[in-house]
This record gives structure tokens, sequence and C-alpha cells, in this order.
């Protein structure tokens, strides 16, 4: 591993990397036909789920000072939630918006300085949060989201997800 400048990073990184594989294994092989599919509930589809987490990573490098956007940010822009009769991008989309940001925002993780982690900014109006907090919210949702999607293959049919 690099050597990281703030020591609390250090796990947060080890999981960065590993969501960061799990996201790529955990959409291999899902056609673009089933990234809709709801199976009749009011669930978030694949589409969805995988377009946040884009978002959410282009949105931690932004907080960090970048100033990427994903291709589909006015589907997500501002926490968006699922919009019914939305087609959203394809996989492949999200796939190589993933593959430019995930360098980038490693990068600003590691370098990150513990001053700058203790920095707050506000999330809404009264609720402020550490970027330490932040990132690690993020690490948590990241995961969430992978296992959506991973129970998403499962309920549509697919192998399930492989880990390595």
């Amino acid at each position: 591993m690099e050597k990281v400048k703030s020591n609390r990073m250090i796990s947060l990184i080890d999981l960065y990397d590993m969501q960061s594989t799990f996201f790529n294994n955990v959409l291999d092989g899902i056609s673009d036909n089933d990234r809709h599919n709801r199976l009749n509930t009011p669930a978030n589809h694949i589409a969805w789920l995988t377009g946040s987490m884009v978002e959410q990573r282009f949105d931690l490098a932004r907080v960090f000072g970048s100033d990427l956007k994903q291709t589909a940010d006015d589907f997500f822009r501002d926490n968006k939630g699922i919009q019914n009769d939305v087609i959203y991008p394809s996989l492949d989309v999200f796939r190589e918006d993933w593959k430019k940001i995930t360098p980038v925002l490693k990068d600003l993780l590691v370098n990150v300085a513990d001053e700058k982690l203790d920095s707050t900014i506000e999330m809404m109006p009264g609720y402020s949060m550490t970027l330490y907090d932040i990132s690690y919210f993020s690490s948590y949702r990241e995961a969430n989201c992978i296992g959506q999607i991973a129970l998403w293959r499962r309920l549509l049919g697919y192998e399930p997800m492989k880990y390595m």
C-alpha cells in the first residue's frame, strides 16, 4: 500500500480497494435489459444503485478538491433519489466513470492530512460532519449498495457475485 498521510485512513483505504473490485464483480454479466428491473417492487433498481455509487465517489472527490463530474451527474446531483420512468445510462457508462474517478479519489484519500479530515462541512441546514466521518459513511454506503446489487443478481437469476 502507498504511504498514507493519515493513519486514520488506512482501514478506509483497504475497504476502498476492496469495494472498487466488488463494484466491477457485482455488475459482471448483468444485462442492460435488467438494469431497470424492479421485479414489480418500489426498490431501487441496479441502474440507480450503480449510478448513485459512482456519484458518491465523485461527490467525495469534490469535497477533497476535485472538480470532476460523472457523465450522469444530472440524474444524481444533490442526492437525487430514483426517478420513475427515467432511462438511466448503461452500466458501461457507469463502469467507465467508476474507472475514471477511482484512482483520483484514492490519491486524494491517501494524501489527506489529519487537519483536513477534522474540518467540517454542512451537509444540510443545521447538520455538519467532519470529512473523516463523511469518508467513513461513504464507505459504509458503498458496501450497502454493493450488497443490494448482489441481492438483485440472485433475484434476477444471475450467479452470485464473485469476491476474487
